[in-house]
């Protein structure tokens, strides 16, 4: 037996002559192309595709300014808007020390014509008496009466108005009628009917010579309703009116007074 150990290495077979060699594989040709020209399109023609490249990161657009609010404007309300420019006409600024501002607006505008001082000379002389006695006691001058009395009605004990008011200081039916009135054309009566209404306003608003004036025209609940001076050019042109007046009166006094509730003795008078 043969033993295998002896058995020299297995040579590599070298390749028979009738067989072939393995072939590599190569990748199929390319198709078959030919270039084509592409014309441009016509004019007109809508872009199909649009890209936009934005090189660099660009900060956002300012936002637009915002428009301020402009501040309320009063509305115009009778002749004298200029003074309730500078004189509040609401009740949140109450108090009997108004009074120098409300007259020093007046003295800066010369805008409102005051009755003359011959009239209030004539009215001192014909009711100074009744004036003051009808104001001892109370809270309102003799000039304020004085000034109510020229604004109303110049002077006139039979004036009566259209609403109705009657005589020297206006005085409605109803109003003479709560103050004890009898005859609004009696001057006596009527002053006193007048001056205890205006005395009523003084405790009513603080003394506030704004507020009593535009009650005793407007009446006092128009006051509480609109919180202050009613917007009716009626009333908002005669407080300006008497509080001019009030300033011709207090020269006829001995000893001008300060306020709407000093005393004052008038220098000429029956």
């Amino acid at each position: 037996m043969r033993d295998v150990t002896d058995r020299p290495e297995q040579e590599e077979r070298a390749p028979q002559p009738d067989e072939q060699p393995q072939q590599r594989r190569t990748p199929p040709p390319f198709v078959d192309f030919q270039a084509r020209r592409v014309k441009p399109p016509g004019q007109g023609t809508a872009k199909r595709i649009t890209i936009q490249i934005d090189p660099e990161a660009q900060p956002p657009a300012p936002l637009p300014p915002v428009a301020q609010t402009p501040a309320p404007v009063r509305e115009a309300i009778g002749k004298y808007t200029w003074f309730w420019d500078k004189v509040s006409p609401d009740m949140a600024s109450t108090g009997p020390g108004r009074l120098p501002q409300a007259l020093g607006t007046l003295s800066g505008a010369n805008q409102i014509a005051a009755p003359r001082l011959q009239t209030l000379q004539a009215i001192a002389r014909a009711q100074g008496v009744p004036i003051l006695r009808s104001t001892v006691g109370t809270r309102v001058s003799p000039a304020l009466v004085l000034a109510v009395i020229a604004v109303e009605s110049a002077g006139r004990a039979d004036a009566v108005s259209g609403a109705g008011a009657q005589g020297l200081m206006q005085l409605m039916p109803d109003t003479a009628a709560r103050f004890g009135v009898r005859d609004s054309l009696k001057p006596d009566e009527n002053i006193s009917g007048g001056v205890k209404y205006l005395d009523w306003l003084m405790g009513e608003f603080n003394n506030d010579p704004i507020l009593v004036l535009a009650g005793y025209n407007a009446g006092e609940g128009s006051v509480r309703t609109h919180a202050g001076v009613p917007p009716y050019p009626e009333t908002r042109d005669y407080v300006p009116k008497v509080l001019a007046a009030f300033q011709v009166a207090s020269g006829l006094c001995r000893t001008p007074p300060e306020l709407i509730s000093d005393g004052c003795v008038f220098m000429s008078m029956h």
